[in-house]
């Protein structure tokens, strides 16, 4: 990447760019967010960054994180509010999505795991169908591969039955039962001793390249990509109304790279931080309202050899109590094979080296639907932080489920908090995308 090119405070912002910093020059100095790379010719400034009271805010939104669901966020009220510069996404890191957007298992859900009353369910749903269609729209590689359930043991089946009876009576997503018979000849290197459940809409995406049509959607309609910009301090302003944030917040964000610091505010913050979002929200709350961060780690195996050979996502079926849907089988794009995640509780976020000592679990795990894998081929891969509020289970069946948090949180004007953005968090951006513009709008 290139090493950043800063105008001085008196340069407007160009076109918004993927590399963008903020510094301040003096504290008696105008603040500006500063675009890397070109600027204008005219030198004609666009926007002062100022501690102003709300109807004169630098920005109308401010995002915070630019992972897939931010960027998603950050597109729908860029283009709600049709006016150039009115919001900014505001991303620590040098580049958009590199945690948790970047790692993971590049799926499209079905939306058959989390219960019918459940946000992952109705959002999981409703973005399914609008990723596949931005997906047609604007030449996102993907597929529909489909995927299989598969049941070992009694235990497993009564799962898959509850997830059939589920889909049918219930919410209405298509699956349907695959005899032993079939499925040797479809895939005849997949073992099932009790059943098998297909889901005919789950499908594979390549995720960095939704993140770039979603950056290219925000840009499109003026939005402001801030890089390198972690946000330090959040005050929610009042005005003649006591409420907090009912004249706007002030945001201080610092660039890592350099510890310049600068000040900006906004009419409205959405936070959706992902592995930051519990750190966001306790810079807001009184501290006996402080949440804590569970951090599941999920350890990725690739696998290079090109027997045995399968065309379809194996899931095995869920378990009571497990914090992931267990080590399953996806493919890439190019039909290449990896095997995870697994869930490993750790302490950091940035515990982000595979774990290889989990590879004969994984090893196990696998051959349980896939028993002519040469185990010799397996590589450690990459591996992903799922955010959560709890240790607790990964599906509304299970002990202690945990749904997506999102809300306009009381007591406060103009902040939508997004909290346990896991799994299926990609899925449904744009419907949370939705989600956000209406708690905002309606």
């Amino acid at each position: 990447m290139r090493a950043p090119a800063r105008a001085s405070v008196y340069h407007a912002l160009c076109a918004p760019s993927p590399t963008v910093s903020s510094h301040r020059p003096s504290a008696a100095t105008a603040v500006f967010l500063t675009v890397h790379g070109k600027f204008p010719q005219n030198g004609n400034p666009r926007r002062l960054f100022s501690h102003t009271p709300r109807a004169q805010a630098d920005f109308t939104h401010a995002v915070i994180g630019a992972g897939v669901v931010g960027l998603a966020v950050a597109q729908e009220l860029a283009r709600r509010s049709g006016s150039p510069g009115s919001t900014v996404l505001l991303e620590r890191h040098n580049a958009i999505g590199t945690e948790t957007s970047s790692r993971n298992s590049e799926v499209i859900h079905a939306g058959i795991y989390y219960g019918a009353s459940s946000l992952k369910t109705s959002l999981c749903l409703h973005g399914k169908h609008l990723l596949y269609s931005l997906c047609s729209s604007r030449g996102i590689p993907h597929r529909r591969t489909g995927k299989w359930i598969v049941a070992q043991n009694d235990l497993q089946l009564a799962a898959l039955e509850q997830i059939h009876s589920f889909c049918t009576n219930e919410i209405n997503v298509p699956v349907n039962w695959v005899s032993l018979d079939e499925a040797s000849r479809r895939e005849p290197a997949v073992h099932a001793e009790k059943a098998i459940l297909e889901s005919p809409t789950t499908g594979i995406i390549d995720s960095h390249a939704y993140m770039l049509s979603l950056l290219g959607l925000f840009e499109e309609a003026g939005g402001t990509l801030a890089l390198n910009s972690a946000v330090q301090s959040i005050t929610p302003l009042s005005g003649s109304s006591p409420v907090p944030g009912s004249a706007g917040w002030e945001l201080v964000v610092r660039d890592p790279s350099t510890g310049e610091e600068s000040t900006i505010t906004a009419e409205t913050i959405i936070n959706s931080a992902g592995l930051g979002a519990v750190d966001i929200h306790n810079m807001i709350v009184p501290k006996d309202q402080h949440k804590k961060m569970y951090f599941a780690k999920g350890n990725y195996f690739s696998y290079p050899a090109s027997q045995p050979k399968v065309n379809t996502l194996i899931y095995p079926a869920p378990e009571p109590g497990n914090g992931g849907l267990g080590t399953h089988l996806t493919l890439d794009l190019a039909g290449r094979i990896k095997f995870g995640p697994d869930v490993e509780w750790v302490d950091s976020p940035d515990d982000l080296a595979v774990n290889t000592t989990r590879l004969p679990q994984t090893i196990a795990e696998v051959k349980k639907y896939l028993p002519t894998l040469d185990e010799t081929q397996l590589q450690p891969d990459y591996a992903g932080i799922r955010p959560k509020l709890a240790k607790a289970g990964a599906v509304a069946h299970g002990k202690g489920f945990v749904d997506f948090v999102i809300r306009k949180e009381d007591g406060y004007e103009g902040w939508i908090n997004l909290l346990n953005i896991e799994s299926p968090g990609l899925t449904s951006s744009l419907a949370i995308s939705e989600k956000v513009r209406q708690l905002l709008y309606t």
